[in-house]
């Protein structure tokens, strides 16, 4: 049986232009509005080439539930700071896996959860 790719994801915004620009600050995403001026749905190719890919992850049950994107990026750190800067916030600060990956978790201007992170260094 062949698997089917995850190939989209979707933000939902009480506040659309103001997380548009956090995304186009923090990533560099362009937008496209669907439909003419003032339309509510707004698509970005920001998987590109590469697409991506996803996982489930096993809570101990004391923390809620949640869905979450993350971006691959060259510095955690400096994302960090581009996503303080653009109007969200950290919620988890820069953290090391004992695999070398390094990622975070920050909140856009709407409270959406997406993570960064940096792929450990190849040895």
């Amino acid at each position: 049986m062949s698997s089917t790719p995850v190939t989209w994801f979707e933000i939902g915004s009480d506040g659309p232009a103001e997380v548009e620009r956090f995304y186009a600050d923090l990533f560099g995403w362009t937008f496209d509005e669907q439909g003419g001026p003032g339309a509510s749905y707004r698509q970005t190719a920001a998987g590109g080439e590469r697409g991506i890919a996803g996982a489930i992850r096993a809570t101990d049950g004391t923390s809620p539930n949640y869905a979450i994107f993350y971006a691959e990026v060259a510095d955690v750190a400096e994302s960090c700071r581009r996503a303080e800067a653009a109007g969200g916030k950290v919620l988890v600060p820069v953290r090391t896996a004992p695999s070398g990956l390094v990622w975070a978790h920050l909140l856009d201007p709407s409270g959406n959860r997406v993570g960064v992170f940096t792929p450990p260094a190849a040895g």
